[in-house]
């Protein structure tokens, strides 16, 4: 009974439009009030949710994404990618997603991605003839390559969780996100060839070398992060710091587009972002210890192994139920209440999967 009063009030929260964060909290604190458990239980799991190092990611990448923005740094990437792709048919699509997968490689955020990219894309789309919503739309999607092309905080918050390497989460979403882009970039040529959409006038190859120039130290930003990574010069949380420091030395000193009085905004906005995820961490890892309790995870794998235990089989019915809270939920949001108990699922599979095979044997 009090796990249905869990989920309806966590179901009901969000049909209101509470956020995510105090849905979660005020549906936990519902459930520990019926069962009795003491309130002392808060406040020590929410301190084991964010008590990880490689949490400190998260403000290193969300301060080096607002610096890039205030800096001008993105004004760079999105114009270099405008002149190698512009006279392509659709070519402001494709430098939208070109830019997107060069910012993404450094904020690591799809909402960071799409309110820097955007703000300069979709205007200028409009303006050269392009549909709003086919603008709104290509910036949208191409957003979603930043979670996925290192580096990512949602990965950084799934290893947190999960217990899974970071670095080696960067490293397996590396090829994936290139791939996307370049699907992404096939797809929004095919409509613009479709729909007529304008191309831009070749630049001719002095200009595109001297965008190049000027985008150097925009683009050496994402080629030190991922090589200092790949290549094992710095940690993920030591890449949030290097990425930071080199988005303010690039913006005060070479673009001049930051300023001394722009830092405490700059700061200010840095830690209500990074605060509102950590608490939303926090109050999952809540959550997360009451399904845990509850045996919820182990309802659902067995659940799941009912319908197959076929792996295939099973990563698809995975997959269907993200897709169906992904339609609803935010994606940090989603990833912190579910992966948890996909841990579970998968460490209940593989034992089921391992005694199975032992009867067998």
């Amino acid at each position: 009974m009090e796990v249905i009063i869990l989920f309806s009030v966590f179901l009901v929260l969000l049909l209101i439009g509470m956020p995510i964060a105090f849905a979660l909290g005020l549906a936990s604190l519902s459930y520990l009030l019926l069962e009795g458990i003491s309130l002392t239980i808060v406040p020590q799991r929410m301190y084991a949710g964010i008590d990880t190092f490689v949490l400190l990611c998260i403000p290193g990448f969300v301060l080096a994404g607002n610096l890039m923005n205030a800096g001008n740094i993105t004004e760079h990437i999105v114009r270099f990618a405008n002149a190698l792709l512009g006279h392509i048919r659709g070519g402001l699509g494709l430098a939208n997603v070109g830019g997107s997968m060069i910012f993404g490689g450094i904020s690591g955020t799809a909402v960071a991605d799409s309110a820097s990219i955007g703000s300069v894309m979709i205007p200028g789309m409009a303006r050269s003839g392009y549909d709003k919503p086919f603008a709104a739309a290509v910036t949208a999607a191409s957003s979603t390559i930043g979670p996925i092309i290192p580096p990512s905080v949602p990965m950084i918050i799934a290893g947190s969780l999960s217990g899974i390497s970071v670095g080696r989460m960067f490293l397996a979403g590396a090829v994936p996100g290139l791939l996307m882009g370049l699907a992404m970039m096939i797809t929004v040529y095919i409509l613009a060839v479709r729909r007529g959409y304008p191309k831009e006038k070749r630049v001719p190859v002095m200009q595109l070398l001297r965008e190049a120039k000027t985008a150097f130290w925009a683009l050496l930003m994402t080629v030190i992060i991922l090589y200092g990574i790949i290549g094992g010069f710095f940690t993920p949380t030591e890449a949030s710091i290097v990425a930071s420091l080199y988005a303010l030395v690039v913006g005060l000193y070479v673009y001049k587009g930051l300023s001394w009085k722009s830092l405490p905004s700059i700061l200010s906005d840095t830690v209500l972002t990074s605060s509102a995820l950590l608490l939303m961490v926090g109050l999952a890892n809540l959550f997360g210890w009451i399904l845990t309790s509850e045996q919820i995870p182990q309802m659902i794998a067995a659940l799941i192994l009912s319908i197959s235990d076929n792996p295939l089989m099973v990563l698809l019915i995975l997959n269907l139920i993200l897709l169906f809270v992904g339609a609803f939920m935010e994606t940090i949001a989603a990833l912190i209440i579910l992966s948890q108990p996909w841990w579970e699922w998968r460490r209940e599979w593989v034992l089921t999967r391992y005694i199975s095979l032992s009867l067998r044997c």
